[in-house]
């Protein structure tokens, strides 16, 4: 299978999936990490302090200051970190069409957090990207 084939076959069954809950990105102090850890949809330290990805009720539950809201599309296909042109094709559109992504690339999916306001305009993008490779 020619590298060109195998990435339309990746892009043809990568079945984006918007999730249903809305998502934020907040900094959390390490003694406040206890409270939302069995919550956070990840946790990642940066040099400035712990940043957890928290459903946007439960960080106004506990008052942390949040990013904007985000909606995630979850790639249904196996993708993990095997698939290195699926990260660029994906994001390299939604920023032509002017959506900013943050990718979470974890074990099996990759994962991707748009803005909610352009949550279902980035689908509909991907799902097309998806169609047309199954007709290249």
């Amino acid at each position: 299978m020619s590298a060109e084939s195998s990435s339309a076959e990746i892009l043809w069954n990568m079945c984006p999936r918007l999730q249903e809950e809305t998502y934020v990105f907040c900094q959390v102090a390490d003694a406040r990490l206890t409270d939302v850890i069995a919550n956070s949809l990840c946790i990642f330290r940066e040099g400035e302090g712990m940043c957890v990805i928290l459903p946007q009720y439960l960080a106004r539950q506990h008052g942390l200051a949040a990013s904007i809201p985000f909606r995630q599309i979850t790639l249904q296909i196996l993708s993990g970190f095997s698939t290195i042109q699926l990260t660029a094709i994906v994001t390299g559109a939604l920023a032509d069409a002017g959506i900013a992504a943050n990718v979470i690339t974890a074990l099996r999916h990759d994962h991707i957090f748009v803005p909610e306001d352009s949550a279902e305009r980035a689908l509909q993008l991907l799902r097309g990207i998806s169609n047309r490779a199954h007709y290249t």
